[in-house]
């Protein structure tokens, strides 16, 4: 969270401008079966059935303040806006000042052009916080043709300290551009303590356009995002730019629009900061007043996707269309979110029509080369990172990680020439890289080949890494194979203490103590290790070595034991 977003947080919680979730009233004997579902709902954020139930509720207790909330609340964080009306107009009758009441009238008044509406209502007392009130009022004013009265409004802004100072000034330099004042727009967004956003940026360099200084625009677009490859939208301003085109102010297209941006800030400052059910509240009304601004519908769905409400993110995501140029990004979100799910199927064919719709875009067949590594499909894995690896050579080091994933591909395939080259080219172009040092070495290990090598390239991962349980079994882990018994108990025990409900690692811990003698600690730990559910075949050895013991495993294994004796 940036630190503007942290004071705008603590500003409005000083202020007493945001308010806590709403308990529900104690139950209605006559339908306590709904009350009750609706609470277990609002505990588990499930929207659907918390709105259904609710309203169940609220049939036997129609002048319910905190039912009505729920009911509100839940609405609008499926989205559903048109379904909140009459109940956010019951509210204001029983509380005036009620802040959901006043989420849901408001916006409504606000999509729906309504700006007379919407002052009155402002100013006859329905408030959401001072922050938001005094803003939306200013939009108003610009939707009514009163840009004098509007920028009076965006002046008195400046007055709210605390992370505030320049919000006021940020919107009135939007109003300026929406009515074609882009010098007075200029000024006002460029100041050095303006803090800058994505779509500040954007809204500096369309004005610039718009003034006929696109040289200007293209500098300042690169040194605020760079001048490597940008997403889609920036690179289609970025082109436009460079061919010297005059490109339109499309940060805000009407007062709606800016009374968006407003909740949208607002969704941004608090997200992270205080419950996502809370903050999902104004991420969805910047949603329904502009509904084609795929930023506001990203912000939606990963707040619904944190909140385990998959269908609703879902959903959301499929609102994008095609032409978007944020589609591939949603698509990616949409996979994630089907495969949060359990859909993974589903997920698997989003990542495979983006591919196939763009082509052009690593980062799809990345995705799909990763999904497909997860469902252990590691030669359709393979097959996806080398659609990216080809098109980048010779390779630079950014290419790293797809030769390492790649080459963990290729091992699993049992293709280890493959496999060693993609590692060794991923260290060459990422010398040390932990993660490959130790991946490369516990296969030299397993493979009982290059063991000072592999030692080496451990121990170097252990250095980088010494948090890294997995890194310290495979320390401890070379030690044993080695026979370096005694040696292997401590970094073992280590990765343990690191790890300690991790089934293999607790079998390891295992097998070196009964290298070293301590066989009554060996079988607790397999115990253990059985305990934390291994995959069977893993398993199935456990058993067999707490029945006969390790050495008995690996002699009828073809392997030396770690004694000799008889008996093992």
């Amino acid at each position: 969270m940036t630190d503007r977003a942290g004071r705008m947080i603590s500003a409005l919680t000083a202020m007493g401008l945001l308010f806590g979730t709403v308990a529900l009233p104690s139950p209605v004997l006559a339908d306590a079966g709904s009350y009750l579902a609706a609470r277990q709902a609002t505990m588990d954020r499930t929207f659907p059935e918390l709105a259904n139930y609710a309203t169940r509720a609220l049939a036997g207790d129609t002048e319910n303040p905190a039912l009505l909330e729920s009911v509100i609340s839940a609405h609008i964080s499926m989205g559903n806006f048109d379904a909140v009306k009459g109940y956010a107009s019951q509210l204001i009758q029983i509380e005036p000042s009620n802040q959901i009441a006043a989420m849901a009238n408001l916006t409504l008044l606000a999509r729906d052009g309504d700006y007379e509406g919407l002052m009155a209502a402002l100013e006859g007392g329905q408030s959401i916080s001072t922050v938001v009130d005094g803003l939306m009022l200013a939009w108003a004013h610009v939707g009514l043709g009163d840009m004098s009265g509007a920028l009076d409004l965006f002046d008195q802004g400046a007055g709210m300290g605390q992370g505030f100072e320049n919000f006021g000034a940020y919107n009135k330099g939007l109003a300026l551009a929406l009515v074609g004042d882009y010098e007075g727009a200029l000024e006002i967004l460029s100041q050095p303590d303006m803090p800058q956003s994505r779509f500040s940026v954007i809204a500096q360099a369309e004005i610039l356009s718009q003034l006929e200084r696109d040289e200007e625009a293209l500098a300042f677009l690169n040194d605020s995002f760079g001048e490597g490859p940008l997403d889609l939208e920036l690179e289609t301003l970025r082109e436009a730019l460079t061919d010297g085109e005059t490109v339109p102010f499309t940060v805000v297209h009407s007062a709606r629009d800016g009374i968006a941006d407003v909740f949208f800030a607002v969704a941004s400052a608090l997200d992270g900061g205080l419950d996502d059910a809370y903050t999902l509240l104004y991420a969805r009304i910047a949603e329904a007043l502009r509904p084609d601004e795929a930023s506001y519908v990203l912000s939606v769905a990963t707040l619904l996707e944190r909140l385990e409400n998959y269908d609703l993110a879902t959903q959301a995501l499929d609102k994008i269309p095609a032409e978007d140029p944020a589609f591939p990004v949603a698509s990616l979100a949409r996979s994630e979110t089907l495969r949060a799910s359990g859909n993974i199927e589903a997920s698997l064919e989003v990542l495979r029509q983006l591919a196939k719709s763009h082509p052009e875009l690593d980062e799809a067949h990345t995705a799909l080369g990763d999904a497909l590594r997860r469902q252990e499909d590691y030669a359709g894995a393979a097959k996806a990172y080398s659609v990216v690896i080809e098109r980048h050579q010779p390779p630079t080091r950014a290419q790293w990680p797809l030769y390492f994933t790649r080459g963990t591909a290729y091992e699993r395939l049992g293709e280890w020439e493959k496999a060693e080259a993609d590692l060794r080219q991923a260290l060459e172009l990422e010398p040390d890289q932990p993660r490959v040092l130790n991946y490369l070495g516990y296969s030299y290990l397993e493979m009982k080949t290059n063991l000072d090598e592999a030692m080496e390239m451990i121990r170097k991962a252990v250095e980088a890494r010494p948090e890294d349980g997995y890194i310290t079994d495979s320390l401890a882990w070379g030690l044993y194979r080695l026979r370096r018994y005694d040696e292997a108990v401590e970094p073992m025990e280590r990765a343990v203490e690191l790890m300690p409900v991790d089934p293999i690692i607790n079998d390891h811990l295992g097998d070196v103590y009964w290298a070293v003698g301590r066989e009554r600690e060996a079988r607790f730990q397999w115990q253990r290790a059985l305990s934390f559910e291994p995959e069977e075949d893993e398993a199935a050895r456990i058993r067999k070595k707490l029945e006969i013991g390790l050495d008995r495993v690996l002699i009828e294994e073809g392997e030396e034991p770690t004694r000799d004796t008889n008996d093992g």
